[in-house]
């Protein structure tokens, strides 16, 4: 049931943050939450090596190189999924830092609703 409701929010995270940033696109609801277990699956795999073989980079920019990794997988996410865009490296810098920004929120409420 967790891993479910952590899904949703991560597609409501993505609706809402391509809502904000014009450069983002989602065609529908299918769409976000298709491109939520697919952006999961690629951090889950994908992340971890990357920032292994970049730590020497990530510490000499004191971890921005992160955010890098983070717009790569995006725009590799978008290649993966129909219905999810992205317009160019820079937006995909931005959806990453929005969407983070939007999915802690959520899942601050939602850990406020459950102690409730």
């Amino acid at each position: 049931m967790t891993f479910l409701l952590t899904w949703a929010i991560s597609a409501l995270a993505i609706i809402i943050s391509a809502y904000l940033l014009p450069g983002v696109f989602v065609d529908s609801v299918f769409a976000a939450f298709v491109t939520a277990l697919v952006l999961g699956l690629v951090n889950a795999v994908l992340r971890p090596i990357l920032l292994l073989l970049t730590l020497p980079v990530t510490l000499l920019t004191l971890g921005f190189f992160a955010l890098v990794i983070n717009a790569v997988l995006i725009l590799l996410t978008t290649r993966l999924v129909f219905g999810f865009g992205v317009e160019s490296f820079w937006w995909a810098l931005l959806f990453s830092v929005v969407l983070s920004v939007i999915n802690s929120l959520l899942s601050q409420i939602k850990n406020n609703s459950q102690k409730l």
